[in-house]
């Protein structure tokens, strides 16, 4: 069995003037013991930074540095063998690393991201280019975990949006200030990709913000998401968010963590 985990940490896990939650951060991933992590959010991390935080969990880093926003990263946990590593040379506001995994069912491709905050319209330049990424994977398996920043297609989200303070309701707007923008997500699952979490558990929204930490821009959201090819689908043991204990605490994100049905290779 193969672990998958996506977590967007929050400002590298410190806060500006408050709390260091970088100690919070690893207990959460220790103890889920994901064998493949996509974090977002790593502000002050370079690649010693990122290894200083990897090396103890027994991860193996590869980190995607960002030009306008903040790096990501992808962490892999032996014996799980990387074939190639590298960022997507594209202008995302934040970053998206691409790593290849040899498994037992042949090479894996894993995508890691967080898409852009503010603008529907470059998320949705954004995911053309994670489509486009897709199609080139040298496998059937592929996997897009991150922060995509926005909301699903297949729920209605009329009601928190309506919650939300003006300023963050239309980062989730078209530009008619009414209609819910979920088409970065929706790219996505027209390219072919399927929401690990929605089928595994049906109708259940798999809430994943806000957490205990706060944050005045969400209103009880899914904006991160587990994405799979149907080929890696067939695998699925089960999808959940990690609430509750210092997941509570650790960061304004619960983590999104994904069974499969995979082994080193």
């Amino acid at each position: 069995m193969l672990r998958v985990m996506t977590w967007n940490i929050r400002t590298g896990g410190r806060d500006r003037g408050g709390a260091d939650r970088r100690a919070a951060v690893a207990e959460v991933v220790a103890a889920q013991q994901p064998d493949v992590l996509a974090l977002q959010e790593l502000r002050g991390f370079d690649e010693r930074v990122l290894a200083d935080f990897s090396a103890p969990l027994g991860l193996r880093p590869h980190l995607a540095r960002s030009c306008l926003g903040q790096p990501v990263a992808v962490l892999v946990r032996p014996p799980l063998r990387t074939l190639r590593a590298g960022p997507l040379r594209r202008p995302f506001h934040h970053a998206a690393a691409r790593v290849v995994l040899a498994t037992d069912a042949g090479p894996l491709t894993v995508l890691g991201t967080h898409l852009n905050p503010y603008s529907g319209g470059w998320r949705r330049v954004e995911v053309d280019w994670l489509a486009r990424a897709v199609r080139r994977a040298p496998g059937p398996l592929t996997l897009l975990g991150g922060d995509l920043n926005s909301l699903d297609p297949g729920t209605d989200h009329s009601a928190r949006l309506d919650g939300l303070p003006p300023a963050y309701r239309r980062r989730h707007q078209r530009r008619d200030g009414r209609t819910v923008d979920t088409r970065a997500v929706a790219v996505l699952l027209d390219a072919g990709l399927v929401d690990l979490h929605r089928a595994a558990n049906g109708p259940d929204e798999g809430l994943t913000v806000p957490t205990r930490h706060g944050g005045a821009e969400f209103s009880g959201m899914r904006l991160d998401y587990l994405l799979g090819t149907p080929a890696l689908a067939e695998r699925l043991l089960g999808c959940r968010v990690v609430r509750g204990g210092t997941a509570e605490f650790a960061s304004d994100h619960y983590p999104l963590v994904a069974d499969v049905d995979l082994g080193p290779g």
